[in-house]
């Protein structure tokens, strides 16, 4: 199974990567963007067959490692 995580800061916390982003769009021309948010995506190949399983074991691992739940937050794709 794979599964893909999103992590993004949450509502409220200041984001200066997205802001330096927004900054470099609008000298380079593209004037339309008023914010920008940065995030990553983490895809992970598991050996779990079990959809649900794999769900709860991934959301564990973002609990524990892949996010930093107290600035940020994240979404569990499982396929």
């Amino acid at each position: 199974m794979k599964a893909r995580v999103h992590v993004m800061l949450k509502d409220g916390v200041l984001d200066p990567q997205g802001e330096a982003v927004r900054h470099a769009l609008g000298t380079l021309g593209f004037a339309g963007v008023s914010a920008v948010r940065q995030g990553k995506v983490i895809e992970l190949d598991l050996t779990a067959t079990d959809a649900a399983a794999a769900e709860a074991e991934v959301k564990a691992m973002c609990e524990k490692l892949l996010a930093n739940t107290v600035i940020e937050k994240y979404t569990v794709e499982i396929a």
